[in-house]
């Protein structure tokens, strides 16, 4: 700590210092290629899967069971989708294909909104096991994005406007004592 105020003493203008955001360094990291490739990897080994063994997998299932499947396939593409978007858009802005407010701009139309097990715990364990672990993947993986995703709107959202007239008037009416 006294490192740090001794520089600062020595070099003022080191004072206007800005906050660095964690979520926009990692995403502008090598931690960030690491989570597309993961995401990529979980997209292409579903699709893999539901257009292969998961199709006969789902042939075999009673009514009841394939009616599950399908509610749960449609959630994990839209899940992948999603996740997809999120992390195409931030590698845009690493790639410097976009600014960071174009990617807000962008990001506005594709929200990364929590999409949930369709199934009651009862059903899905009758589900596939191999559809059941891309399932959870892809939870484990949303549930990673929307933390970095809260962070950077967090950091991007505008600060509320500040009324200067309304600041004033509360001043004087508590300095005077009325409301």
């Amino acid at each position: 700590m006294q490192e740090w105020r001794r520089e600062l003493a020595m070099n003022p203008d080191r004072g206007n210092i800005t906050t660095v955001s964690f979520a926009q360094r990692m995403v502008a990291s090598d931690g960030f290629k690491t989570l597309f490739k993961e995401g990529m990897a979980l997209v292409e080994e579903t699709a893999a899967y539901l257009d292969g063994p998961g199709r006969n997998e789902s042939r075999a299932l009673n009514r009841q069971n394939a009616l599950a499947y399908a509610s749960e396939s449609m959630r994990l593409t839209t899940r992948l989708m999603q996740l997809t978007s999120w992390l195409l858009l931030q590698r845009a802005v690493n790639e410097g294909e976009l600014s960071r407010e174009d990617a807000e701009r962008e990001h506005r139309r594709v929200k990364v909104a929590p999409q949930d097990v369709a199934s009651s715990p009862d059903m899905f364990v009758l589900l596939p096991v191999a559809l059941r672990a891309l399932v959870e993947r892809s939870v484990r993986l949303q549930e990673r994005i929307m933390r970095l995703d809260n962070d950077l709107t967090a950091q991007t959202a505008p600060a509320p406007a500040i009324n200067p007239v309304a600041s004033q008037l509360g001043q004087l009416q508590q300095a005077l004592g009325r409301f």
